[in-house]
Order: C-alpha cells, then structure tokens, then sequence
C-alpha cells in the first residue's frame, strides 16, 4: 500500500521566520567581531513592534535595533501598509549577560584535554537524519516544499508578480510506493498579496510562474494544487499572527520525516548542542549514507549540561549494508561529538548562520555548510 508523507515551509517574511532570522543575523554580528561569544538570543514580532531579548556574553560590541530592522527590510517589508515597516517599527532590545551558572557549566578550564574544556550548553537530545532519495540526502516532501518559498520569494523580489507581499507558506504531499517517492499528490500554497489582486489571477500566475517550474517531473494529471485556500490573503505577516524565534523547527530540519529532538537553532552559538549536535548528527548521518553503508540514517545523541561527553549515542540504520554493530562502532569512531570537537571540526565559530534561518539548515548544498560534506566516508568505509 502506498502511503502519503507531508511538509511545510515557510517565505522568509513569515513572521516566525522573520524572528529566527533577527536572532541569527545577531549571533553573527556578534561571531564576526568575537568567535568566542556566547549568545542565546530570541526575537518576538508583532504589528508595528520587533523586541529582541537573550542573554551574550561577548566583547563584541553590537547593534540589535540596527540589525533587526535591516532584517526586517530584507524580508521586504518596507511599507507602513504592510503592518511592519523596517523603516517605523519599533525595536525593543532586552539583553543582559549570560547567566554565570550556566557559563561555568559550559567553559571547564581544568580538563586536560582541550576538547573536554568545553561543556555542553545544555541537556538534550539532537537528531541528525540524511536519505539517499534526493541530490541533497534529504526527504523530498521537504526539499520540495523549501524549494516553493524559495521560488515565491524570488517572483516577488525580481518584480514579476508585483502584487505578492513577503508572507507566504508552501505544502507538498509526496506519494511514495514502497521507500520510493513516484509522484507529488498535492500542493498548497498561501501566499500574502495587494488587496486589489483577483484571486484567479494569483492562482493562474502562482501555478505558471512558482508551481510548475519547480515540481515538474514530479507533478502528473491527478496532482492537486490549492492557492489561497482561505482566499483573500492581505493582512499577512507580524500584523496578522506574532513570530518568535524557533516556532518552526520541523521546517528547519527534515520535514517532519525522522525525529526531532525539540530545541530551536536559531540565536544560539555553538556550544548549545542543540544547535551544534544536530548540525554533527547530520553530518555523521550524511556520510554513513554516502558511504553506501545505509539507504537513510537516523543518528540520535544525548547530553548533559556542563558534561563534555554525550550521554548516550544511537545510531538507526535503513536497508543497511553492514551489521548494526558494526555501523554503531564506525560512528563512534570516526566522529567526536563532544562540543568542543563539533566546533572544530565543522568550525562553527564563523558568522554562517543568518542565511540557514530560512529554507532550511540541512540539505543546502547552495550554502556549502560543513555539515553537509560526505568527506569521512572512506573513514567509516576503513571502521566497518
């Protein structure tokens, strides 16, 4: 029987995505001047208001109300109409130092060994997952759905569907026959646009410009697609729904496909796990299925604030071509998931992170993002 696997993704002018994207924009202004700095920031939206709160600690100096409202005028809002205008909105800024119990947890000078001199910023549990069935070793219901609100964000931008406003949301629902995806069974978008706009028109032109470029191939007779299925969408964006920072997790990382541990990305530097062990889960994930070794993997990890060493490791392995010892002894070995180790050997200290906070942080082979490089695929090959 074949069975129907869904996700969603969000326009970078969604609310919540507008949010994840001023709380990365300021973890990388801070990286940039100190790679050092510790930052757990988060940003709330509302019509006519961005407030930004968190705990830094840094000798990085930085502009939060500056730096949001360039955010904001990227994502393209940048008229009074709109509900939040880059250009008069208000910016709230609510940061103070990190707390230090939670600094002497994660900085642990007496450890003789440099890679334990770091621990975790938090307990919790990360999930890394990676699937032969797209280019990018990722679900294709995801990758499909990213690829929507990428390609509605840039009819928009280049001005040809001038009446399109920066929210929207996209939905794939791909069939798949077996562990095989054969066809695209339905497709939703929503997308925010000029209260003059005809309702046909943007479903005509949203099909033409945004749906078929992108899904053909994929798309057959039977394939539905849905545009605006409320129908007016005008009041849109931080005037029609708040956003904060990691309400949108499942977008971020596989789709709903696989696990997901429940800790946000965004705003936080690398020694949260829940950033940095989820960025090397997928990257152990990703080259034990390069290697050959698994059709997908799902490697799950666990820690404890201020321990340096995982609590537990877990390697889950689909159609595999090695015993399950065995890959779980390869994992270990060839990959060191201590914080310390995660930031150096993917070098996370660098102002990399505001271009993840939309369309995804895995799978984004336009980026190049360390994670993502199948290059411990002759390690794992040697420790099976």
């Amino acid at each position: 029987m074949n069975r129907l696997i869904t996700a969603e993704s969000v326009a970078e002018g969604h609310p919540d995505k507008l949010a994840d994207r001023v709380s990365d924009a300021i973890l990388d202004a801070v990286l940039a001047q100190d790679p050092q700095g510790r930052v757990a920031c988060e940003t709330f939206v509302t019509e006519g208001l961005v407030i930004v709160g968190g705990e830094i600690a840094s000798t990085a100096h930085i502009e939060p109300a500056i730096l949001a409202r360039r955010v904001v005028r990227d994502a393209g809002y940048v008229k009074p109409e709109y509900g939040l205008s880059f250009d008069a909105c208000a910016v709230a800024t609510l940061i103070r130092q990190q707390s230090p119990d939670i600094a002497q947890a994660v900085q642990r000078n007496g450890a003789d060994d440099p890679y334990d001199r770091i621990g975790a910023g938090d307990q919790g549990i990360m999930f890394g997952y990676a699937t032969n069935e797209t280019p990018e070793r990722m679900p294709l219901p995801i990758m499909l759905a990213h690829k929507l609100a990428r390609r509605l964000a840039a009819v928009r931008k280049e001005g040809s569907l001038l009446y399109l406003r920066p929210d929207g949301k996209t939905q794939v629902t791909v069939e798949y026959e077996g562990q095989r995806p054969i066809r695209v069974h339905t497709v939703l978008l929503a997308a925010q646009h000029a209260p003059e706009t005809l309702l046909d028109e943007l479903r005509a032109d949203l099909r033409t410009l945004v749906v078929e470029p992108v899904l053909d191939g994929w798309m057959d007779e039977r394939t539905d697609v849905f545009v605006n299925t409320s129908g007016r969408f005008v009041v849109g964006g931080p005037a029609s729904d708040t956003g904060m920072t990691g309400r949108k997790i499942i977008a971020d990382t596989y789709g709903g496909y696989g696990s997901h541990g429940g800790g946000a990305f965004s705003g936080k530097d690398p020694t949260k796990v829940d950033r940095s062990g989820a960025y090397m889960a997928r990257y152990a994930a990703v080259n034990v299925v390069a290697a050959g070794l698994a059709a997908a993997c799902e490697v799950q990890v666990a820690y404890a604030i201020g321990r340096a060493q995982p609590l537990a490791l877990s390697v889950t392995a689909e159609r595999p071509t090695v015993s399950a010892a065995a890959l779980d002894r390869a994992v270990r070995q060839v990959f060191d998931f201590r914080p310390a180790a995660i930031i150096d050997a993917l070098d996370l200290r660098r102002p990399i992170y505001e271009p993840l906070s939309c369309y995804g942080h895995f799978g984004r082979l336009d980026l190049s993002p360390t994670w993502e490089e199948p290059d411990r695929v002759e390690a794992l090959r040697a420790a099976v």
